[in-house]
């Protein structure tokens, strides 16, 4: 016994110390991640890049935009910016903790100018000499890499060439954004070619050409194909049109900050005090996973380079309370075990086997929803999407195998073999019930009250509507932060000075969010910007949206949830039966229904983080239902043999349950914690997000233990004396056939 005990004070000194090298290890990681612009202030602005000549814009003419930019934003000194090509003709550049923000908007949108000069900074030629996009990777005579220009006015090409052959210095020197006054080839003839000056390359002339020209030199591999991209990025007729923009003040972000960090903080210690309750030993034993999972997920975010925004952290929340349900799923099963008599050691066992396909089922659910989010959604449910996926692999990890294998060194010193409630809180009223209540009755009150929501939310969405944000209405989005009292009234009179058309003026608990028709231009964000900061020393963010943006958004935000649903009742139906698939996505669509109804009949704002809620929801309801069908599916097992009757199928139903239904209210509600947290002291930018987050969270918890069963008992149900004739005889047939030839 004392062996015994001496092993168990050492193992938990470890996990205690263990605990405290990761919380300590959390925070300096935390510190030294990339924060998004929402985070630490910035801009974001999304341009559609059109060609000038009306040409198709390839792949190779966005790349070399793309190259163009990112030299232009080297320029600006951002430490992390994010430049990202999204689908054929956008570019979003994300710049976060850019203090000059007029500045960096005019070098992003300025076009890159290439330009041909002599040796003394004379203009020869513009590069409307060459083709668009004509500069390609060649070989000289000799096989060395080279870069071929093509040439489109030959005549001035030829012209140029011919005067230049018969100069002292017959070198054509070739500019990317010349500054007169600053560059200067007698000045940067050492450092022409390298980053550190706009000279790209320098050629020696001999001839006139009226074809296609080799620029030759010692050259790289690299450093030809670089020249090629940046001569591209000079020659490109195109133009950039800033389709959509945020601002947002530096203050503003590390306002947010905080208070979503000490929400999250305080979200988990809430987790970890409930699971200390709800499992004893075996919670301390999660408790430990959860803050490893936590550092592990900050640690890979870190080692990809990610950024880590606002909905970001939302999703790491939400993935806790996921990676809880990893747990909760498998002491549910150990209980079971140990209720039926097994010791420990064999309940652990057979436990922790039991519930890994319904643990990994359940994962790979919501992993389809995050991948089909991370393609189809916009830049801030992107980072929702990655985040969620990271989380979701390293709940794999830390939640399935760590916590076995931590468990297991405690379970095999058999110290708990006679202390089992102090290891994982049993109960009898935990019991499994002999006789389980009629679920399948309760059921339809929950129905009933579904429908009254849902028809309401009818009601007001067919009557008013909904509210929808910036992001699917178009126009700009005005928030102001101030210490002097803003009248709406006053602020109407400032809008109308101002030539802007206010649709809406709402109070904020820190300011005031005013909405209007006009998509902002670069200039105007400046000007609006400049007057509210001058009249009421204020802070100002502005969003601006395109009806371009607000037209991509919801088409994307409508197929994504549609593709979710697809691949769902596919997935749910290969890994069990079409009616299981059918009820799951039943479940799902009252669940989506009631988030809209609630917002609908709230007036809560729709934006594009409560599309990402409604995904998020998606994904993990079906965990839930997953386990719910798991049940079900392996009761029904057990049953194989038995001619089936409604009475039957009514007692399976209700049987599944009763045995899952703690669990579900459980892992709901560890998830719910950071959620409130986030809703009662994180940042107000996500307060809709959050609230879309609570409403789905009950819808989904109460679908998935009576809208999904149901809706599957009702399908299973009609095939009860449809059964196709088969050699196998049934028990139930084999009695009758017995009786009956005895009395014969």
């Amino acid at each position: 016994m004392k062996k015994q005990t001496k092993q168990i004070i050492l193992r938990t000194l470890f996990l205690v110390i263990l605990s405290i090298f990761v919380v300590t290890g959390l925070i300096p990681l935390f510190q030294n991640l990339n924060f998004g612009l929402d985070l630490q202030g910035g801009f974001e602005v999304l341009y559609q890049v059109d060609s000038m000549d009306q040409s198709k814009m390839t792949q190779e003419k966005m790349t070399a935009t793309y190259k163009s930019m990112s030299k232009r934003i080297d320029l600006l000194g951002v430490s992390e910016p994010e430049i990202i090509l999204e689908g054929t003709n956008k570019i979003r550049v994300k710049l976060a903790g850019v203090t000059d923000q007029e500045t960096a908007r005019k070098q992003l949108s300025t076009v890159a100018s290439l330009t041909f000069r002599d040796t003394n900074d004379n203009l020869l030629m513009t590069s409307e000499v060459l083709r668009a996009g004509g500069a390609k990777l060649t070989t000289d005579n000799r096989g060395n890499p080279a870069v071929l220009l093509s040439v489109r006015d030959k005549d001035k090409f030829f012209e140029v060439t011919n005067q230049v052959k018969d100069y002292e210095n017959n070198m054509i020197v070739i500019w990317l954004d010349f500054e007169e006054g600053t560059d200067s080839y007698s000045l940067e003839r050492t450092t022409c070619g390298t980053d550190e000056s706009n000279c790209l390359s320098a050629a020696s002339v001999s001839q006139g050409f009226a074809s296609d020209v080799i620029i030759q030199g010692s050259f790289s591999q690299e450093e030809a194909q670089n020249l090629v991209d940046l001569i591209n990025s000079g020659s490109l007729p195109t133009k950039l049109t800033e389709i959509s923009s945020k601002t947002v003040g530096a203050s503003f972000g590390d306002a947010t900050l905080e208070k979503t960090f000490l929400a999250g903080v305080l979200g988990i210690i809430a987790i970890i005090l409930l699971l200390l309750f709800l499992y004893h030993f075996a919670g301390f034993i999660s408790s430990v996973s959860i803050l490893i999972y936590t550092f592990l997920v900050f640690l890979t975010f870190w080692v990809v380079g990610g950024v880590l925004t606002l909905p970001g952290i939302a999703a790491l929340v939400l993935g806790i309370g996921m990676a809880v349900d990893a747990n909760v799923i498998m002491y549910a099963r150990i209980k079971e075990e140990l209720y039926k008599g097994k010791s420990l050691k064999t309940a652990y066992k057979l436990g922790s086997k039991a519930s890994f396909k319904t643990i990994l089922d359940s994962n790979l659910t919501t992993l389809l929803v995050a991948i089909i989010m991370f393609i189809f959604g916009e830049s801030s449910v992107k980072g929702f999407a990655t985040m969620l996926i990271i989380t979701i692999a390293v709940t794999m990890f830390t939640m399935v195998y760590l916590t076995r294998v931590l468990m297991k060194l405690f379970v095999n010193t058999g110290f708990f073999e006679n202390r089992k409630n102090f290891f994982i809180r049993m109960k009898s009223e935990d019991k499994e019930k002999k006789n389980p209540k009629n679920f399948l009755k309760i059921a339809k009150y929950f129905v009933i009250v579904s429908c009254v929501l849902l028809v309401t939310g009818g009601i007001f969405f067919i009557t008013k509507g909904m509210h929808l944000g910036i992001d699917y209405q178009a126009g700009s989005d005005i928030t102001i932060q101030t210490e002097e009292k803003l009248s709406n009234k006053k602020l109407e009179k400032d809008i109308k000075s101002l030539e802007l058309t206010p649709i809406q003026i709402e109070n904020q608990t820190d300011g005031k969010s005013i909405r209007v028709k006009n998509v902002l231009g670069r200039e105007k964000v400046e000007e609006v910007s400049q007057y509210f900061e001058e009249k009421y020393s204020a802070k100002v963010n502005i969003e601006v949206v395109s009806n371009v943006v607000k037209q991509e958004l919801t088409k994307n935000a409508v197929f994504a949830i549609l593709l979710s649903f697809l691949g769902i009742i596919i997935y749910v139906s290969l890994r069990f039966q079409f009616s299981y698939g059918v009820g799951a996505v039943v479940a799902l669509i009252h669940d989506v229904l009631m988030m809209v109804a609630i917002f609908a009949i709230t007036r809560l704002e729709v934006s594009v983080m409560f599309i990402a809620a409604v995904l998020a929801i998606i994904g993990y309801s079906i965990n839930n239902t997953i386990v719910m069908f798991d049940r079900i599916r392996e009761n029904k097992k057990k049953l194989e043999e038995k001619k089936w009757k409604e009475e039957h199928l009514k007692n399976l139903v209700n049987q599944s349950i009763q045995e899952t239904i703690l669990r579900t209210i459980y892992t709901s509600f560890t998830t719910l914690l950071p959620v409130l947290a986030l809703i009662f002291l994180g940042s107000p930018e996500i307060f809709e997000f959050n609230i879309a987050m609570l409403i789905g969270l009950i819808a989904g918890t109460y679908s998935s233990i009576f809208v999904a069963p149901t809706v599957w008992y009702f399908l299973e149900k009609r095939k009860i004396g449809k059964e196709k004739k088969t050699k196998k005889v049934y028990r139930d047939d084999l009695e009758e056939k017995t009786i009956a030839g005895i009395n014969d």
